[in-house]
């Protein structure tokens, strides 16, 4: 059975966009993944078809509602988790990621405005996941990515299975070394000399030590989790 995602949005134009190209592309076009998309806007209410109203307690902005949202949830669900894209969700990692490439898909249920009624969240035992500290203006983009890391990892995407090996967060804590190609010389920059020794200890031995030092100076919140994995010293 193919991975099958399924978009809850008021933008089913947006798909597959970018999932239409390149190893996303491929793999929709030969079945290793299935997509489709469900108009939360044919869950309106009343002639406008509305699907949002003014928060309680006041504010700024609306609100969707629950009933509108747990009727396309209940039309979509059908077993495979279900995904709230949300700036208030836990951040989505790379481990989150491999375990929905090993199951049957996901539903992603896309906000917009001030966000989702939290009961149909609650309601229906949605995951909340961001995809960092910021805010976009609706889940859209944020389920894009979510599926673009997803779908690479699927068995028969990538041509070479081992690229994803040593990725950054691949073991979860060290960001990826640096990559080199030809020339070997540019504008006066050689590539490292481990890189052109042709032996495989010292350009894993270099690698480890780049992905160490780049880890260490751009996110010692990696690091600090890096070295409390470590095995203590006897």
């Amino acid at each position: 059975m193919s991975f099958r995602a399924t978009i809850i949005t008021l933008f089913p134009e947006m798909f597959p966009g970018p999932l239409g190209q390149s190893l996303a592309g491929r793999a929709l076009e030969t079945g290793i993944w299935a997509l489709d998309c469900v108009n939360l806007r044919d869950f309106g209410l009343g002639r406008h078809r509305a699907v949002d109203d003014t928060p309680f307690g006041g504010g700024a902005g609306m609100v969707l509602r629950p009933d509108v949202l747990d009727a396309a949830i209940g039309q979509a669900r059908d077993g495979r988790p279900l995904i709230a894209l949300t700036p208030r969700g836990a951040p989505l990692t790379q481990a989150r990621i491999r375990r929905l490439a090993e199951g049957p898909g996901a539903v992603l249920l896309c906000g917009r405005f001030e966000g989702f009624d939290q009961r149909a969240l609650d309601a229906n035992e949605a995951e909340e996941i961001s995809l960092g500290d910021f805010v976009l203006s609706g889940g859209e983009i944020a389920a894009l990515a979510l599926l673009d890391a997803t779908i690479r990892l699927l068995p028969g995407v990538m041509g070479a299975a081992e690229s994803a090996e040593e990725e950054s967060f691949s073991d979860g804590t060290l960001l990826e070394y640096p990559h080199y190609t030809r020339p070997a010389v540019w504008q006066g920059r050689a590539v490292p000399e481990a890189l052109l020794s042709g032996h495989h200890a010292a350009i894993a031995a270099w690698r480890r030590a780049e992905a160490e030092a780049v880890t260490r100076r751009r996110r010692p919140d990696l690091w600090a989790r890096h070295i409390a994995s470590q095995p203590a010293l006897p």
